[in-house]
């Protein structure tokens, strides 16, 4: 969640994609990369990117299962970002070695994931479920606790979220825009990527 102010949350139907979009987010400075598993390309795109990117670090979201864990640990996912939070979940991460950043959006999903030993969480989907306003009043509360707001997140809104101190990152999609990679326009990414890095977190 440190490595950079953004996770691009990345949704891929052609495997062919998967190196040039690694190497191009990579090369902006990008390299926590999250490859969710809503297309069936999905566990081979992160194969693909595993071994071929070694400077990436990339990553498995949409994880709603044990099953789900174990195939992308399998596949070479080096960590997971799951929608919500169940202790099968949590506990298949574990077993596969994965560290795992579980969406939350109540505080009883968060005091879940607390007493499994979570503190660092996504707060998903974070427009819809109250936004930086949530946050804040979760700050009281929750103190102890770090987010990865994702959901609705825009380079425009970002600056609010990283400006919250319990926020250490946000997930965005717009670093990945579908023309783009249709039209495989690679240094548009890594543009995309490059005015990522730029923004300010004040997390403490």
């Amino acid at each position: 969640m440190q490595d950079a102010p953004v996770i691009p949350v990345i949704v891929l139907t052609d495997v062919g994609q998967a190196i040039p979009l690694a190497r191009a987010l990579v090369a902006g400075g990008i390299r926590m990369l999250e490859v969710t598993l809503r297309t069936p390309q999905a566990l081979a795109c992160i194969e693909a990117i595993a071994r071929d990117v070694p400077e990436a670090v990339v990553g498995a979201g949409t994880v709603r299962s044990a099953a789900d864990a174990q195939a992308c640990a399998m596949a070479g996912a080096r960590f997971a970002v799951s929608p919500g939070y169940t202790h099968a979940v949590g506990q298949a991460c574990k077993d596969a070695g994965l560290p795992l950043l579980p969406g939350v959006a109540t505080g009883s999903e968060i005091m879940m994931a607390q007493e499994d030993g979570l503190t660092e969480l996504k707060f998903f989907p974070a427009m819809q479920a109250g936004g930086p306003a949530m946050l804040k009043a979760w700050n009281g509360p929750f103190g102890d606790v770090r987010f990865c707001p994702t959901g609705g997140i825009t380079v425009a809104n970002a600056p609010e979220f990283l400006a919250l101190p319990n926020v250490v990152c946000v997930g965005g999609s717009w670093l990945t825009p579908a023309d783009t990679l249709a039209r495989g326009n690679w240094s548009h990414v890594t543009a995309l990527a490059f005015q990522a890095c730029q923004l300010v977190r004040n997390a403490a």
